[in-house]
């Protein structure tokens, strides 16, 4: 039995204020393909499928195109809804999509639903469980005390009953402890939305999403497969994939993934401003990715990024590093109270000098000296 797991797909999400929405279409596309290709025997979509409560009209039309496309083809299709998502809009009309072989978790009510699936000699039951904080679960187990998200997972999973003759797949969207985070993702303080893997220990494979990094969490057989898209630089090394899951029989699983190539890379430049703008460096490279350019320069470029996207159309991000950012120091003031010693330029040059860690140039100089000469003209 082959299973297709996807995650975290935040349709309508916006990068630095750049719309996403035409990269998702693209990297959509390319997922079914994939299914095509791979003729799963369902596809799990395990949470954050918008990446707000309230989506935008774009992102619902981007996702419903997907689903029709998906239940066009015969496998079922398997989501829940994360911490991103509201799931009573997410799970609107599940139980008539039923029929087409689209399983959307409802909201949860104490129980958790699952999905028999069945090929050749090998059965499995789908459970999906959506993201679930405390409070969610303590109004259904009242008598149980429930101060942890690791206490309410427990309480949940255990009033569950697994079929021990089966495959049991969980369908979730938490964060275990121990996996890795990217800066696109919702972070507790202190971790406090943390579960300990052995939560999930008695199911024979975890579909799990929340964490936009491919990676397995406290076992071969949990996974989270990660977003189909980079949505902060701090994910600009990973490598972006579908997992699929073939579960050859009870406590049998392979995992492989499919590597997916989006139609704009999300990367980091580094150099001085004449560096990246020479036409030999940037020759042949695909400068319509989304970009961090840190420029090295010690002195600050005028209107940096407005040139800079001449040549880059899709800088997201643009700092520096040079002597002055690499040590700040605190400024109270140049010279001394009630100085009248120097002049409005020599005042300005201390300035300068205390907060770059450098004097001014010579052109910086001849530009001052003009403007202060323009100004002490119009004054008069």
């Amino acid at each position: 039995m082959k299973l297709i797991h996807l995650s975290d797909l935040h349709l309508g999400k916006r990068v630095n204020e750049f719309s996403m929405l035409e990269d998702q279409e693209y990297i959509l596309e390319r997922i079914l393909g994939i299914v095509r290709e791979e003729k799963p025997d369902g596809v799990i979509i395990a949470g954050d499928v918008y990446d707000k409560p309230v989506p935008p009209a774009e992102a619902v039309q981007l996702f419903d195109r997907f689903l029709t496309n998906l239940a066009d083809g015969s496998a079922p299709v398997f989501i829940i809804s994360g911490n991103h998502d509201s799931p009573e809009r997410l799970s609107f009309g599940c139980r008539l999509m039923r029929d087409k072989g689209v399983h959307i978790a409802p909201v949860y009510d104490g129980t958790v639903e699952y999905v028999t699936l069945i090929n050749g000699g090998t059965e499995a039951r789908i459970y999906l469980l959506p993201f679930l904080k405390p409070a969610h679960v303590r109004r259904y187990f009242p008598e149980t005390e429930i101060d942890s998200y690791e206490k309410a997972l427990e309480t949940v999973v255990g009033n569950m009953e697994l079929e021990p003759g089966v495959c049991n797949v969980l369908v979730a969207h938490q964060f275990i402890t121990g996996a890795g985070r990217s800066d696109s993702e919702e972070v507790s303080v202190g971790g406090l939305d943390n579960i300990d893997s052995s939560v999930f220990k008695d199911f024979d494979y975890v579909a799990l999403g929340h964490i936009h990094r491919p990676q397995q969490a406290g076992g071969e057989n949990m996974r989270y497969c990660g977003s189909p898209l980079k949505y902060s630089f701090s994910e600009a090394a990973h490598e972006k994939s579908v997992t699929v899951a073939e579960i050859e029989g009870k406590g049998k699983i392979n995992i492989s993934t499919r590597q997916l190539i989006p139609l704009h890379d999300m990367r980091e430049l580094r150099g001085s401003y004449e560096e990246l703008t020479d036409r030999r460096n940037y020759k042949d490279t695909a400068v319509d990715d989304y970009l961090h350019i840190t420029l090295t320069d010690e002195e600050e470029i005028l209107d940096a990024i407005g040139k800079l996207r001449s040549v880059y159309p899709n800088i997201m991000k643009l700092d520096y590093d040079n002597m002055r950012t690499r040590k700040m120091q605190s400024v109270s003031g140049p010279g001394d109270e009630g100085r009248t010693d120097k002049s409005p330029a020599g005042f300005f040059e201390e300035l300068y000098e205390l907060q770059n860690n450098q004097e001014m140039g010579a052109e910086q100089k001849e530009y001052l000296q003009r403007l202060i000469e323009d100004i002490w003209e119009d004054g008069r």
